[in-house]
């Protein structure tokens, strides 16, 4: 397992990478909660990427801490576990109203902010933050770009439509 480049006491990086966890999953729910205005916002993304976090680190040590004793105990069992879990919760968000479907992209986002703090967990913390920026990327600038294409589909669909349908 990597570890992070300089020497810290195992409980204080433990520490430091629930917290890095958190605050990355938090500025991913961030953008939901503010620019979306999703009810899975800031705390919902930070407290997954932190429980991501949680389970790598724990497994992580009673792997290392039980080496000999305990035949097939592996992290990445937790991992998929952790992939399982979140998709159960992001299929509780996804629903549809009427023709329209709701909660894709934050379910989306959850799985996101918990591969974040699994990468965290494991010690990833380069992967973790590049992880974040695309993200927030997608989330925000890709929301941008959609908008203006929406805009633009529906402009040149007003333009081909009949002038006198506008004066009934």
């Amino acid at each position: 397992m990597h570890t992070a480049p300089f020497i810290l006491e195992p409980v204080t990086l433990q520490f430091l990478k629930l917290l890095v966890a958190m605050l990355l999953g938090g500025a991913i729910g961030t953008e939901r909660a503010i620019l979306a205005k999703q009810a899975a916002g800031t705390r919902t993304f930070g407290l997954v990427s932190l429980g991501a976090c949680l389970f790598v680190v724990v497994g992580s040590f009673v792997d290392s801490s039980y080496l000999g004793l305990v035949a097939s105990l592996e992290p990445l069992q937790i991992a998929g576990s952790i992939v399982t879990g979140i998709g159960f919760i992001g299929g509780g968000l996804i629903i549809f109203r009427h023709d329209a479907l709701h909660g894709v992209t934050t379910a989306a986002g959850l799985w996101i902010a918990a591969g974040v703090g699994m990468a965290v967990g494991f010690g990833m913390f380069s992967i973790a933050v590049f992880s974040t920026l695309l993200a927030l990327i997608m989330f925000t600038g890709m929301w941008y770009i959609e908008d203006r294409f929406k805009h633009w589909f529906e402009d040149r669909h007003v333009d081909t439509t009949d002038a006198g349908s506008y004066l009934r």
